[in-house]
């Protein structure tokens, strides 16, 4: 039977609750599917962080390299500045495990009711560059509490880290629908963004059956709540991409249902998957918080693990069951997060969900 190493960090707030859920789901699944997932459960984030001072032990990257995936909940609780909970977990995940595309998709789901007048349904996927861009350690702060006090933020570009997500971005589209948006602000930013538009139009060229469009990421996030059935694969550096998805999921209906995998395309490190969601605290306890952004990541690890055929039919299985009505509270429904993973199950086992 095979059988996969899976890491999970359920972390802080209701991952706590949504990772045994998605474990519950998944386990299910395996079974139908003729394989087997190992887990291995981490009880890193704040809590452990109060605990012990860090937010993960010493050799915390060391004891996930061994895995073929992570599954990761939230992080972040009130107390802890979000800078200390993210880089001391998050982020150190994703960059030595060199998981430089964070993949996000989106879709509009029949039973949600979104923001927009325009009730058109749209699939996306934001592929934001997940390893430097605006997000670097790079700067500092000098003269603390002075009138003279400052901050320095800088923001990297490398021409490596640029182009190899260009290309998943044009490798992605060209499976897809062949279009890609970039998201720039290069009539601003004067010396980064055009270094990304530069080598945006360089790897085009490479992909002549794969339209390139750049926006002004303003205009960008103005079109997207126009218009959304506009964009397939829209490509975007760490801030822009960061931003552009939250907009995404909130059009589709709630952000708690997106999805994302943190990638490493080689496949020399484990990949991580996680919803986008935060550890939302003022809920977490309550049984009601929504399993499916956490599920349906679950669906993107097993599709990056090869199991195909089992994440196209938990992502079936997800339309149906909000499409049937069985949703928690953040989208209008009454259910708890045991009733969702209690209907997930069930139509996992239905040919409709096949």
């Amino acid at each position: 039977m095979r059988t996969y190493r899976i890491a999970a960090v359920p972390g802080d707030g209701i991952g706590q609750e949504t990772v045994p859920a998605a474990v519950r789901v998944l386990d299910a699944l395996a079974g139908l599917h003729g394989f087997r997932l190992e887990w291995t459960m981490h009880p890193w984030g704040c809590a452990y962080l109060a605990r012990t001072g860090t937010m993960m032990p010493a050799d915390g990257l060391e004891s996930l390299a061994g895995a073929d995936a992570i599954l990761l909940g939230a992080v972040g609780a009130p107390g802890v500045p979000d800078h200390e909970s993210l880089w001391g977990l998050l982020i150190p995940i994703r960059r030595h495990f060199d998981q430089f595309v964070s993949l996000r998709p989106v879709r509009s789901l029949a039973g949600v009711e979104g923001p927009l007048r325009d009730g058109r349904p749209f699939d996306l996927v934001v592929v934001r560059e997940n390893t430097e861009g605006e997000y670097s350690e790079i700067g500092g702060r000098l003269y603390r509490g002075r009138p003279q006090e400052m901050a320095v933020q800088e923001a990297v570009f490398t021409r490596l880290g640029v182009e190899r997500v260009a290309r998943y971005a044009f490798e992605l589209a060209a499976k897809r629908s062949g279009r890609v948006a970039s998201a720039t602000k290069s009539n601003g930013i004067v010396h980064t963004m055009p270094f990304w538009d530069e080598i945006l139009s360089e790897v085009a060229a490479d992909y002549p059956d794969v339209e390139l469009t750049p926006y002004h990421v303003d205009a960008l996030a103005a079109h997207l709540v126009l218009d959304p059935a506009r964009f397939d694969v829209i490509v975007a550096s760490n801030l822009f991409g960061d931003i552009l998805s939250d907009l995404t999921a909130a059009l589709a209906g709630s952000i708690g249902i997106a999805p994302c995998g943190n990638i490493d395309p080689s496949r020399q490190h484990p990949s991580m998957f996680e919803p986008i969601h935060g550890s939302a605290p003022d809920i977490a306890g309550t049984g009601t918080a929504n399993p499916i952004g956490q599920i349906w990541s679950s669906s993107l690890m097993l599709d990056h693990l090869g199991e195909r055929e089992a994440a196209a039919r938990l992502t079936a299985a997800i339309g149906e069951v909000v499409r049937s009505g069985s949703l928690t509270p953040d989208l209008g429904g009454s259910l708890s997060t045991a009733q969702v993973c209690d209907a997930l199950i069930s139509a996992l086992t239905k040919d409709t969900a096949l």
